[in-house]
């Protein structure tokens, strides 16, 4: 079984029915050989994206249910010393400044893990870091 991180984005698609990407994602969701996990930070990423959609119908009560929801598909993962210790040598060593610094939380969490694959679609987020490999979603 390959363990593998679903990045926030592939959250997003997963309850989006009108994107590009849904069916993809759904083909991932249902792929038995895969154990998926995601981090608390894809989760908050994901209830901020989703409560600021312009003219969004979704309340913050129906962001947290789907939450709950991916508690039964992914195994969720959470910051420790650990995962803090790896994101403060992935900082030194890449540098990333504003936003992609949420990129190496993510993988400092999956790392403290043992997870090296992470699924997304925006690849360019992650590509050039050694630790980690991108999930092939062809």
């Amino acid at each position: 079984m390959n363990n593998v991180l679903f990045d926030t984005n592939l959250l997003l698609y997963s309850i989006d029915e009108d994107s590009k990407y849904f069916n993809s994602v759904q083909e991932l969701l249902s792929d038995e050989s895969l154990k998926l996990f995601a981090t608390s930070k894809n989760i908050s990423e994901f209830l901020s994206v989703i409560t600021r959609i312009p003219n969004s119908t979704i309340s913050v009560k129906e962001a947290l249910n789907i939450t709950e929801e991916f508690r039964s598909t992914f195994t969720i993962l959470y910051p420790t010393q650990k995962s803090y210790l790896i994101f403060v040598e992935l900082l030194k060593k890449y540098s990333p400044r504003g936003l992609k610094i949420h990129d190496y939380e993510i993988i400092s969490i999956a790392l403290s893990n043992k997870i090296k694959s992470i699924a997304t679609i925006n690849q360019k987020d992650f590509s050039g870091i050694e630790e980690i490999e991108l999930f092939s979603m062809q």
